[in-house]
């Protein structure tokens, strides 16, 4: 089973600013990384720039339509994401409970975990046209 742990944006992420303790901060991150890796759970991890620096591409009103960034709600969006293969979701909630405050010690932050689909999720569903994905992954 994949998780995605995601890291909320703030104010500040979208500032491209740190935390006053990041050095502190990206130990930490580090070390939890690094663990995930040992324990051989760990698919992929990043931080993601402001949303000034993206777009987003809107769909419904005709012809795709590509509006840059930035983004008024910084709630809205995603500052980083881990990325982890596990056996549960037990043990997913254990590993995002050991995630380190991602805006540094004693600050207000969110982080949101989701699994992913995956093809075996889409053929109970009896989603049509799953066999695609089992030709090309």
């Amino acid at each position: 089973m994949r998780y995605m742990i995601m890291v909320r944006a703030t104010d500040d992420t979208e500032a491209g600013r740190f935390p006053p303790d990041a050095e502190r901060l990206m130990a930490a991150m580090a070390a939890y990384h690094e663990e995930l890796a040992r324990a051989g759970v760990l698919l992929d991890a990043s931080g993601l720039k402001p949303s000034s620096a993206g777009w987003r591409v809107r769909y419904g009103d005709g012809q795709p339509r590509v509006v840059d960034g930035p983004y008024a709600e910084s709630k809205e969006l995603i500052a980083g994401y881990t990325l982890i293969q596990v056996r549960s979701r037990e043990e997913a909630l254990e590993w995002s409970r050991r995630f380190p405050n991602p805006m540094g010690e004693g600050a207000r932050c969110e982080i949101e975990v989701r699994p992913l689909y995956e093809i075996e999720d889409f053929e109970r569903m009896n989603v049509p046209g799953v066999e695609h994905f089992r030709e090309h992954p």
